[in-house]
């Protein structure tokens, strides 16, 4: 069983429940027609460079391959023995591009640590 977060390009001040929200219209086949967040574009050059999605080989840390990708947000579906680093530079990442971070697993929204107050 995968371990599976998305990163979501979200207006400042949205909540939890936003992205929840936009996570079910995603889940519903909606994606609208828009163009490319250049949040979401950033961030999956960045984590394919790191981790590339196409082709995959030995080690890699998805378990489905390529990365679903929509204009607002980026689904990343772990392999269950995915590395600690990995979690550590999606976060990093979503934080750099200022993408709120999505736990399928449980619904808990969170956002990116540079968003968090000190």
């Amino acid at each position: 069983m995968s371990f599976d977060l998305s990163v979501w390009a979200m207006p400042a001040g949205a909540t939890p429940e936003q992205v929840r929200a936009a996570v079910q219209r995603c889940r519903e086949g909606w994606h609208g027609q828009q163009h490319p967040d250049p949040r979401v574009v950033g961030f999956y050059r960045a984590i394919t460079a790191a981790y590339p999605d196409r082709p995959t080989g030995p080690g890699t840390p998805w378990e489905v391959t390529p990365l679903h990708a929509a204009s607002d947000h980026i689904e990343l579906n772990l392999v269950p023995t995915c590395e600690d680093q990995v979690l550590l530079d999606i976060e990093r990442l979503a934080a750099e591009h200022d993408l709120m971070l999505f736990d399928a697993q449980d619904g808990t929204v969170y956002p990116p640590p540079a968003r968090v107050a000190p």
